[in-house]
Parts: C-alpha cells; sequence; structure tokens
C-alpha cells in the first residue's frame, strides 16, 4: 500500500502544477508584488467568487492556517491511543511551529520571507487611499509598524495629496520576490497532518492491543483532520489559480515540502526500538555469549 504521505505530497504537487498553468493560460493570477496593483481588487473578483482576498475560506481559514493545524494536532494527539503518544509526534510539531514563525515572524528580526524579499529588490511601500504610494524605509515594514500623516510627517512628500483628516496604515513589502506564504503553510499543513493522521491506521509494533486502541473521541479528531486536510488542498488550487507569479508559488512549495522533510528526521533520530526488536536482540546476545 502506497505511503500515505506520498500521495499527499502527489496530491499537492499536482493541485499546484495545474493551478500555475492555468493560471498563465488564462490570465487569472494577480502580480501580488506589484505596488501599483497588489492594493486594488483581484481584476476577476466580481466574477470568480475565490479571486476575493474577503472570501471565508481565506479570512477565515487560511489566514489562520497554523492555529487551525495547531488545534487539530493536539486534538488528535491527545485523542490517540496511548500507544502512539509519542515525543517524536511533539518534537515533529515543534519543528513545524519553530519553522512557520522563522519565516513569517521572526528570525533574529525580519522573518525569513520578508528578508528574501529585500534582498531581491522589494521596496517598503505605503498605500494611501487615493491609489498613491509613499516609499518608506525597509524598518518600518520589518516592524509592522502604523505610519499617520501626523506622526510621520516627514514621511510624506509635500506635494502629495494626502487624505482629508487623520489616516494611518501599515506598509508593506513590494517588487523583489514576493514568495507565496499561503502557499508554503498550506503545503507544509496537508503533508503534517496526513502524516499525523495516518498513525491512526497504523498499529505501532508489538504494542498491546488495548493500547492501539481508538478512544471513544478520536474518531472525532481524525474527521476533523481529513476535513482540514481537503480544505488545505483547495485553499492551494484557488491559492494557484488566483494569486502570485508562478515563481513565488513555486518557491513557496519548495520551501514548504523543505519544511515538512525536515519534521521527518525525529522518525529517525528519535526512533526508539520495540519490545519485538528488543526481544530479538536479546535473543541474538544470549546466543553469542552461549556459543
Amino acid at each position: 500500500m502506497p505511503d500515505s504521505r506520498a500521495l499527499a505530497l502527489a496530491a499537492v504537487t499536482s493541485v499546484v502544477l495545474f493551478g500555475t498553468i492555468y493560471s498563465v493560460g488564462y490570465d487569472t493570477y494577480l502580480d501580488t508584488s506589484n505596488p501599483l496593483i497588489t492594493a486594488q481588487p483581484h481584476h476577476l473578483h466580481e466574477t470568480d467568487y475565490f479571486a476575493s482576498k474577503k472570501n471565508p475560506l481565506n479570512v477565515y481559514f487560511t489566514k489562520k492556517l497554523w492555529g487551525w493545524t495547531t488545534g487539530i494536532f493536539l486534538f488528535h494527539f491527545f485523542t490517540s491511543p496511548s500507544a502512539t503518544r509519542t515525543r517524536t509526534r511533539l518534537t515533529q510539531y515543534f519543528i513545524a511551529t519553530t519553522i512557520w514563525l522563522a519565516f513569517t515572524s521572526w528570525f533574529f528580526g525580519p522573518p525569513v520571507f520578508d528578508r528574501l524579499t529585500a534582498s531581491t529588490g522589494g521596496e517598503c511601500v505605503l498605500h494611501l487611499p487615493t491609489g498613491a504610494t509613499v516609499h518608506v524605509p525597509e524598518q518600518y515594514c520589518y516592524t509592522k509598524s502604523t505610519i499617520s500623516t501626523t506622526t510621520h510627517t516627514s514621511l510624506f512628500p509635500a506635494s502629495l495629496l494626502l487624505p482629508d483628516g487623520e489616516w494611518a496604515g501599515v506598509p508593506r513589502l513590494r517588487r523583489g520576490h514576493d514568495v507565496s506564504g499561503h502557499i508554503f503553510l498550506l503545503t507544509l499543513s496537508t503533508l503534517f497532518l496526513v502524516d499525523q493522521l495516518r498513525l491512526s491506521f497504523i498499529p505501532p509494533p508489538g504494542a498491546r492491543p488495548s493500547a492501539a486502541q481508538w478512544p471513544p473521541m478520536h474518531k472525532w479528531a481524525v474527521a476533523l483532520g481529513g476535513v482540514a486536510t481537503c480544505a488545505c488542498i483547495f485553499a492551494t488550487y484557488t491559492t494557484s489559480v488566483y494569486f502570485h507569479t508562478p515563481s513565488e508559488k513555486l518557491t513557496g512549495y519548495v520551501l514548504g515540502v523543505a519544511a515538512f522533510a525536515l519534521t521527518q528526521l525525529p522518525h529517525y533520530l528519535l526512533a526508539t526500538p520495540t519490545r519485538n526488536e528488543i526481544a530479538s536482540h536479546q535473543v541474538v546476545t544470549s546466543e553469542k555469549v552461549l556459543s
């Protein structure tokens, strides 16, 4: 029987590839790194429901995906059979969370994604309601500082038409190579959830039947994990079709797969011998002593 992780990887790869090819062939993607258009509604938002960034799947699921992934992992872990509640799984979650934080929130200063964008020509840009843009020092983007027309007057050129009254906004890094953070996280979450769910169907070698039996609530954890995985794959499709350039989606996918690969290290570094392996080792040792 094929490894479920390999099947999940094949599914994500196929979805990203198909969505990207479709977006190029039918001109459906929005270049989110272009400061002239990224603040505007998607050019297909009136005809394609998921082209709008305000669709519920994006607002309540994708943008909060690691929170969903964390909740499902904990629910699944603590309702798992005792034989599968291992430190290896906790270490995997810790590695995945650390990578997510490093890429999106903090990495000894700016997160990895911000560093990549800035190093490839990214500029810190503030979008005004009038449609104009103001270039500000990168530090404001790194700290996600709020800039207003009253507290940062020196940043606004005198010739610029400013909004009436007091106005404030948060600048964003534009231009450069804007890695698709959604594709990165969706890829990582899909593979991570499938990796955890598969353990519910593979009793650990040498485990007592009672230790491998599902507790009453575990079936709900498995069902919720399955629904979330399907939602991740669908969100991967919508993102591939409507957002980011092909190269930005490719790098997001590659980084997501690489991040998941790192979560597999505990399977080998923290692997503990099973009872059967211990018994076999003892038999071999005894035979050597007797001989």
